[in-house]
């Protein structure tokens, strides 16, 4: 009986089977392709989750409120932290169960290392004069701003010049002096201009200059004097002929613990000269290694602190200079002017004409610094952090009042620092405390207006790192590592891109600045008593020196639930032993980019670390699999049963007959539910195989199990599906059956367009419409969801790099999902709408006896099936839309249009489909002619 209903109604049959095929083979492929997208992002969230430290330790009060309030960690956090945590702590928190690595940072301050940048002028030199003299005219340019600098000279002669450097009781050879040989006579070159700007003879104790032991020019009257600042370089032959520049770097200079931060990050193997620090190195009391006056009994002693600095400047700035050649007149005199107390003004008064430009790198000077008296320290700087104020357009940095001009003096005669970068000339966002040292020389124990604090120490160099050479962290979840390098950060549109010169911004030399240059000086924890109980006044740095403690968890792999409890034991063991200091967990964190507005409408985008976001990603991408399986098998089940339901509902005069004849409810039940079953097996093994070969051309993990699974699903969905029209089938009366239904109505509705008429044949029987439209909704509310965060979110919808790869590597999987689910819900409302039109089709055929033709006929389907299409794709776009706004956090702003466009766009692809398939399907229709469909009434 079975066999002959299917082969009397082969064409039904077939359309089912093919519906729990398509059904169940879609399933098994969409779910495999499910499995395999959240396996992989998963492995990619692992693989990238552990970052160099999974704890951030600072002290109490230096998270901001932005920090606080949107879960994240500051790029530059660690520039504006200058102690606040004390040893004590440090050690016990070394020592907690757990603690694999506890690396901590202590920043002491900003030195000021005078030295000097190279300018080649070679392509200036005169081959016909014997001496010749070059005045720069250098521009710096640095981070957002220029400025003007001080005038350079270069002295070029033929003549040798040799500069003596033993000590000699012949006042007029000290040693350091450069002299210019000029047949018998000596010329004390360059020394007159560079050191008697004030045109002397002699000095105080009526010793005839030159002597180079002190600087005989009078205090500049500001750090920023020009003509203070104004050097000669004299160069003798033929050879390459270069100006150098005097310039000072503000160098960070930070104690670490050596064996902490080479099992951190491997400090010990980014050596590129000399040594790099070790446990072993401390301070000591000894004689300097670069006293003046070695022959005699008594030499200057001192602290001799040992240090390691950067193979690299991590300040940005570049000197573009004018050259022009001075008309000094007869050159064979020029020696002897140069050479006597009026070269100054001699200089500064001659004319010249422009001869073209020079242009060299800031960063250069600090590769030639090597000796230890470039690191004395008179002064150090301390500096605070940037305050912002949060907008609905991002940050924005608030700026400072102008520096004090008393940042720059000492406490030996109220000297000011030479070479005072110029950039501190600009705007201020940081707030900046000097820390002057004590004037007491070759005494351990200060006395008189220093008394009980500590001689001021000097710096010695036993090597010297390259932080490029550090061990590598994915990108995805970096973390800061201020301690190494500087912040990302770049224009945020065309206009700041633009005045940014294309380039990132970088530190420049402003203490005060906007990004602040990462430590280039390390020392160690046990150098850090002499460094800061040398200074006059005491600092907060002596009780509580260190700045951050960056902590390696024992035992974490990643983000997994262990790891994650070994990370939160450790976080909660501080937090209990220590409440007030600022405990951040950074496992699983990644960047994540911050809009900074600067002034003068500058946007920089800055790379702030958004802590947890991997832990985020996993829960999301769980949620994301269960949607998309709930999604599949929901759809799956709806077209299943709208196809089971088409096909009991086409033969209920069938079934009435049979009631009357005899047969009784179950037997009918099991007829339905057996030629489901039938169908169900057919479709089932043949989807089986079409599951695996397609699971292998598309290379998805489709096992032969998990192929053979396809048979069982297609039984499971064939008979669930089709059990509830059957049983209803079953409920009703034998003449009810064989008799058309006649539904009372209330009242009559007019249709007096297609339109009308296709509204009222959808509301006769809302149920199936809705039902109808249920399928397509839920497809085109998944479409809508994934074009409209790739559309208007492009991949920032989590917020961090991480995020944004996560969304890169799986969209093709989701997309072939959601594109089947939306095939498959169209495909169900289609189903009903053919349907609705062969119950119908007495009513039809009686609309084309009266006159109505084919193409009318065909408007009509086409409008009921638009009516449909348009409930189902309106309301999945509403449920989309609704789901994007509770994932996206406020987003909407600026994207409105762009997010409506995508649901519009979901919208019109259902209606789309819908209308395409059932076009096809009415052609056939329409094919019957009106006088049987009218003979069988």
């Amino acid at each position: 009986m079975i066999l002959s209903q299917l082969r009397r109604r082969r064409s039904r049959a077939l359309a089912l089977a093919s519906g729990i095929l398509v059904a169940a083979t879609g399933f098994t492929l969409l779910t495999s392709t499910v499995t395999t997208s959240q396996a992989r992002t998963t492995g990619l969230v692992e693989d990238s989750s552990r970052s160099a430290y999974d704890i951030l330790v600072r002290p109490p009060g230096t998270g901001t409120a932005v920090e606080r309030e949107q879960g994240l960690v500051e790029a530059n956090f660690l520039s504006g932290i200058f102690g606040g945590i004390t040893l004590g702590q440090y050690e016990r928190i070394k020592n907690l169960a757990g603690v694999e690595t506890a690396a901590p940072v202590a920043n002491v301050g900003y030195l000021m290392v005078q030295s000097t940048v190279p300018v080649d002028v070679s392509a200036f030199r005169d081959s016909g004069t014997p001496a010749q003299l070059l005045r720069l005219t250098p521009e710096l340019t640095a981070g957002l701003g220029s400025y003007p600098t001080a005038d350079q000279y270069v002295y070029l002669t033929r003549n040798p010049i040799v500069t003596h450097q033993k000590w000699n009781k012949d006042e007029t050879l000290w040693p350091g002096l450069q002299h210019e040989i000029d047949g018998a006579d000596r010329y004390a070159v360059c020394w007159f201009y560079n050191e008697d700007k004030n045109g002397d003879t002699y000095d105080t104790q009526g010793e005839r200059l030159p002597q180079p032991l002190f600087q005989w020019n009078p205090a500049p009257e500001t750090a920023y004097t020009r003509d203070a600042r104004s050097r000669m370089t004299c160069v003798p032959g033929d050879g390459k002929a270069v100006a150098q520049i005097p310039v000072a770097y503000p160098v960070l200079l930070s104690a670490i613990d050596p064996s902490a931060e080479d099992e951190l990050v491997g400090l010990g193997s980014a050596v590129t000269s000399g040594r790099m620090l070790t446990t072993k190195d401390r301070p000591f009391w000894g004689p300097d290694a670069f006293d003046l006056n070695p022959v005699e009994s008594q030499r200057q002693h001192d602290w001799q602190v040992p240090v390691v600095l950067s193979s690299r400047a991590l300040t940005a700035g570049t000197l573009q200079a004018t050259v022009r050649q001075l008309d000094t007149g007869d050159p064979t005199t020029l020696a002897a002017r140069l050479s006597s107390p009026q070269a100054h003004d001699f200089v500064n008064s001659l004319k010249g004409t422009d001869v073209g430009r020079a242009s060299a790198d800031l960063g250069a000077g600090l590769r030639t610094v090597a000796t230890a008296d470039d690191f004395e320290i008179p002064v150090y700087w301390t500096v605070g952090p940037v305050d912002y104020t949060a907008t609905k357009d991002g940050l924005t940095a608030q700026t400072k009042p102008a520096q004090s001009s008393d940042l720059w003096k000492t406490n030996w005669q109220d000297d000011l620092v030479p070479n005072v970068p110029e950039e501190n000339q600009g705007t201020q966002y940081r707030e900046v405390t000097a820390h002057a040292s004590t004037t007491c020389m070759n005494t351990q124990n200060c006395d008189y207006e220093n008394a009980g604090r500590g001689a001021t120490p000097i710096l010695n160099i036993v090597g010297r790192y390259d932080t490029d050479r550090l061990r590598g962290f994915s990108t995805l979840s970096q973390v800061p590592l201020e301690t190494y390098r500087s912040p990302q950060v770049t224009g945020a549109d065309k206009a700041s891109r633009s005045a940014l010169g294309d380039q990132p911004l970088r530190p420049d030399r402003n203490l005060g600045g906007y990004l602040s240059p990462p430590p280039t000086l390390l020392t160690t924890l046990d150098s850090l008593s002499v460094i800061t109980h040398s200074r006059r006044t005491p600092t907060a740095q002596e009780k509580a020196p260190v700045s951050a403690v960056r902590i390696k968890v024992a035992g974490v792999s990643g983000v997994d639930p262990a790891s994650r409890a070994r990370v939160v034991s450790v976080a909660g063991q501080i937090r209990a032993a220590y409440p007030k200091l600022q405990v951040d967990v950074t496992v699983g964190s990644s960047p994540a980019p911050q809009t900074v507005a600067l002034p003068h409408g500058v946007k920089v985008t800055e790379y702030w670390v958004a802590k947890g976001v991997a832990l985020r990603i996993l829960k999301a991408v769980d949620g994301k699999s269960a949607v998309l399986f709930a999604l599949v098998l929901v759809v799956c089940a709806l077209f299943i049963g709208q196809a089971a339901l088409a096909s009991v509902r086409s033969r209920r005069t069938e079934i009435g007959t049979l009631r009357c004849v005899g047969w009784s409810a179950p037997e009918i039940l099991r007829l339905i539910l057996g030629e489901l079953a039938v169908i169900g097996f057919g479709a089932g093994t043949l989807g089986a195989l079409l599951a695996y070969g397609l699971g292998a051309s598309l290379e998805l993990p489709v096992s032969a199990a998990k192929a053979a699974a396809v048979l069982p699903i297609a039984l499971l969905l064939a008979l669930s599906a089709g059990l509830p029209p059957a049983w209803r089938a079953t409920r009703v009366q034998p003449l009810d059956a064989v008799t058309p239904p006649v539904t009372g109505a209330r009242r009559a509705a007019t249709a007096r367009s297609f339109a009308g008429l296709a509204l009222n044949n959808l509301l006769r029987v809302p149920g199936r419409t809705v039902l109808g439209a249920a399928g397509l909704a839920l497809g085109v509310a998944a479409f809508t969801v994934l074009l409209t965060l790739t559309l208007a979110f492009q991949g920032e919808v989590a917020g961090s790099l991480l995020g944004n790869a996560v969304v890169a590597q799986a969209r093709t999987a989701d997309y072939v999902s959601v594109a089947l689910t939306l095939l498959l819900g169209a495909a169900g409302a289609v189903d009903v709408l053919l349907l609705s039109l062969r119950e119908r089709a007495a009513d039809l055929a009686v609309l084309s006896a009266s006159g109505w033709s084919r193409r009318e006929l065909g408007r009509l389907a086409l409008y009921e099936g638009t009516g449909l299409a348009l409930l189902g794709g309106l309301t999945g776009s509403v449920v989309g839309l609704t789901t994007v706004l509770a994932v996206g956090r406020g987003l909407w702003d600026g994207r409105f249009l762009t997010m409506t466009g995508a649901a519009l766009l979901s919208t019109l692809a259902g209606i789309g489909l819908v209308c395409g398939v059932l076009a096809l399907s009415v052609r056939t229709l329409h094919r019957t002619s009106p006088a049987h469909l009218l003979a069988g009434e």
